[in-house]
């Protein structure tokens, strides 16, 4: 790894813009080797190493979409109405035998096979039955209503491609397949701690100066969403042996490394200076808020992203930075986009150009409009602020203050992960 990967901002500053610092870590990033086969369930939330390919037609038969009729369209008048002998029904999984005929129709219900000789479904809602026999008005297209064989997958087509995070959705086509097993990539190992001396274990009482470790509650939430293995290291105090053999057994167990505090310029901040030792450090500043101090680096054969210390700056370097870097290294391709959409602020917003920044946001819908505010105070030790946000409100490093009533850019916390 080179020790200075992308382009800083200036020369006089190692700083990175957040754009730059995303593509310096994912053009890093390959996807861990390993892969093994699973069953459908046990797919949920894993991501496919290899292509699914269709081993038959879906739907296998030609049938039909609707409750209605099957009939011959050439016997269908083009003006008035039809009338056709009913002779038969179709159903889903009981097809009709027979054939449709001249002047016949078969009624039909929804994924029941088309019956040899009709090419049309006319619906019952529009459709008259009486005594055997059915009276369709005019207007029927040729073909309506069908659905065709292989029309939503064709035998020997690629289904699901290598690269797809399986959903509820992937694990209803893959069943639709009658595929039993799919390959996935073999879950990413994640070791994460804390730094601190003044970090204490929640159920304990404080000390003076100490404070509740939540960093940690916060990671594993957020890495358990990912379908991480994850391996908790608790808290580390702040000495150079103890993070250093921390260093090396993390880096000895897992794929990555994740830790919150200690990389800041304050004196007890070891961490950068240890991985410069142990490892390589490609760049440890971000020109963002909250979040500034963020490195990122390697320790042996793992990947370290050190993260701040402050509660609100751990999620927002989490989910613009190191969400997507565990995704790639997961095998996700192609990366999902950021959910972003362009709504109306509805309160002023002071910012000095600069920075790019992460604010908490509350989106919400009021007589068909959509507008957002700040979710409370905004300090990066506020995390109930973030629990009560829905969005991020950002604002790009040339914007200054925000006035009521301009456009701003919001990221939606549901497309996070």
């Amino acid at each position: 790894m080179a020790q200075t990967p992308g382009n800083p901002t200036s020369a006089r500053s190692p700083n990175y813009t957040a754009a730059q610092a995303r593509q310096a870590i994912l053009d890093r990033l390959t996807p861990v080797g390993g892969w093994e086969r699973v069953n459908v369930r046990s797919a949920l939330g894993r991501v496919l190493a290899e292509d699914v390919i269709a081993p038959c037609n879906v739907p296998a038969h030609d049938n039909s979409a609707m409750d209605g009729y099957a009939v011959r369209h050439a016997d269908l008048a083009p003006q008035g109405e039809s009338t056709l002998t009913v002779v038969g029904t179709a159903f889903a999984g009981k097809p009709f035998s027979g054939i449709a005929g001249a002047g016949q129709a078969v009624r039909i219900m929804t994924g029941a096979p088309i019956p040899e000789g009709a090419d049309t479904i006319v619906v019952q809602e529009v459709a008259r039955a009486a005594d055997g026999k059915v009276h369709v008005p005019a207007g029927q297209r040729a073909g309506q209503n069908l659905r065709r064989a292989g029309e939503d997958l064709a035998l020997g087509g690629v289904a699901l491609p290598a690269g797809k995070r399986c959903g509820p959705a992937e694990l209803g086509l893959i069943a639709s397949l009658g595929i039993a097993e799919v390959t996935v990539h073999r879950r990413l190992r994640v070791a994460f701690f804390s730094s601190g001396d003044e970090l204490a274990s929640i159920g304990k009482p404080l000390a003076p100066g100490e404070v509740y470790d939540s960093n940690r509650y916060t990671l594993f939430g957020a890495l358990s969403r990912l379908g991480c293995d994850l391996i908790d290291m608790g808290v580390v105090r702040d000495d150079p042996q103890a993070l250093e053999k921390a260093f090396r057994d993390a880096s000895a167990n897992a794929d990555v490394i994740l830790t919150s505090g200690g990389v800041s310029v304050g004196e007890a901040d070891f961490i950068r200076e240890l991985v410069n030792r142990l490892g390589e450090v490609a760049f440890w500043k971000i020109d963002i808020k909250p979040g500034r101090p963020m490195a990122f680096g390697r320790v042996g054969d793992a990947w370290l992203f050190g993260l701040p210390g402050n509660p609100v700056a751990v999620l927002v370097t989490f989910y613009q930075f190191v969400q997507d870097a565990l995704q790639a290294l997961s095998g996700v391709s192609p990366l999902p986009e950021p959910a972003l959409i362009h709504v109306e602020c509805a309160e002023t917003i002071r910012k000095q150009p600069g920075r790019r920044e992460f604010m908490r946001g509350r989106l919400a819908l009021a007589e068909g409009r959509q507008t957002v505010r700040l979710a409370g105070a905004q300090g990066s030790g506020v995390l109930r602020s973030m629990s009560e946000a829905n969005c991020f409100i950002v604002l790009p490093e040339e914007r200054g203050d925000v006035l009521a009533g301009e456009t701003v850019q919001v990221q939606i916390f549901d497309g996070l992960v």
